[in-house]
């Protein structure tokens, strides 16, 4: 017979939301298999899918609608042919994030604020996604105990704001987060914090009994901008993870992206806005799409985009539209797309 192992030497399980990740799915073929689609086989990219495999949670997968070749979630995730056109004004790094970094993971383009790469992990895999390209293996602020990182925000007095990103800051352990937040505790001069994540959007399992002790627990007032582009994204589980995080009194924003085939329509944005305002979440920033290789099928021009904007501002209430940005590299912020000859930006 062979003796159990006392309680107390068992390993702890995994959590829920690690069991989901791993179940995610990585095969272009098998995710069109269950949606009905295999006819869109020939559309599939084995080159993007090798240098940017595939992956997407079941749950999410779950949201599509099956036999529908234009989903907009189906869109956002799937390697296609399209990425393998090259285009001129489309490289590797669109938003100048090379020029900013300073080493141990951290960038500082904004006054007041230094952006964290924590990770270079993500539980869903954008196709339009801005970091694609980002060298992830030679700078991630976790990778060497977030020591150089603290000591740069330490360092630097302007810094009043940390903004955890990556990849997906939610997807490392809690205990990973513990170790830098404990460390940034000490630094007097800092004052909120800020986490750019997917997850509780693309796997709501993550926002568990751990992760909202560690929100609780945190000295600054805590900001979280999902990322959601389409109503569609929402499902009762969704609801659910919002909810426990604002319970913990964080404050939810959404940023999202402009793509075509996916939002580019004034009634897409206005279900986006009023299904993320009734979870909880107030819209943040629309971005017109950074020009990354292998994204231009996703691009939207600027005309297009201010007219959308302005019907979107007309339907809604103000505090429903988000603003209009663009991320160009050198500049101090985000630029707000312009009306033709008004001088003002073009949200209201």
């Amino acid at each position: 017979m062979i003796p159990v192992a006392p309680m107390a030497l068992q390993p702890a399980p995994a959590p829920r939301w690690r069991q989901a990740w791993r179940e995610a799915l990585r095969d272009p073929r098998e995710l069109l298999a269950l949606l009905g689609l295999d006819a869109l086989a020939g559309d599939l990219s084995d080159n993007a899918a090798a240098q940017f495999p595939l992956r997407v949670p079941r749950g999410f997968v779950a949201r599509m609608r099956h036999g529908d070749a234009q989903d907009p979630l189906l869109r956002q995730v799937l390697p296609i042919l399209d990425e393998d056109r090259i285009v001129p004004g489309f490289g590797l790094d669109a938003v100048g994030d090379e020029a900013a970094r300073r080493g141990g993971g951290v960038i500082h383009k904004y006054n007041g604020r230094a952006l964290l790469i924590a990770t270079g992990s993500c539980a869903v895999h954008c196709r339009y996604c801005f970091r694609r390209h980002y060298p992830y293996a030679e700078d991630t602020a976790a990778a060497a105990g977030w020591r150089e990182a603290v000591e740069l925000i330490r360092g630097d007095a302007s810094i009043h704001e940390v903004i955890l990103s990556g990849g997906d800051p939610l997807s490392l352990a809690d205990h990973k987060l513990a170790e830098l937040t404990e460390a940034l505790r000490e630094i007097p001069h800092l004052r909120r914090l800020r986490i750019h994540t997917r997850l509780p959007v693309v796997l709501p399992e993550r926002v568990d009994a751990g992760l909202l002790a560690w929100l609780r627990g945190l000295p600054w007032p805590v900001a979280i901008v999902i990322h959601a582009n389409h109503a569609n994204e929402f499902d009762a589980a969704v609801d659910a993870a919002l909810a426990d995080l604002r319970d913990a009194g964080i404050t939810l924003l959404n940023q999202a992206v402009l793509l075509r085939g996916v939002n580019d329509s004034v009634d897409a944005l206005a279900d986006l806005c009023e299904r993320g305002y009734a979870a909880g979440v107030l819209p943040y920033y629309l971005h017109q799409l950074d020009r990354v290789a292998g994204t231009a099928h996703f691009e939207i021009d600027d005309a297009r985009a201010l007219a959308l904007h302005a019907a979107l501002a007309a339907r809604l209430p103000g505090y429903l539209v988000p603003k209009l940005v663009r991320e160009i590299a050198g500049q101090p912020g985000k630029t707000p797309l312009l009306a033709p000859d008004s001088g003002t930006p073009a949200s209201g």
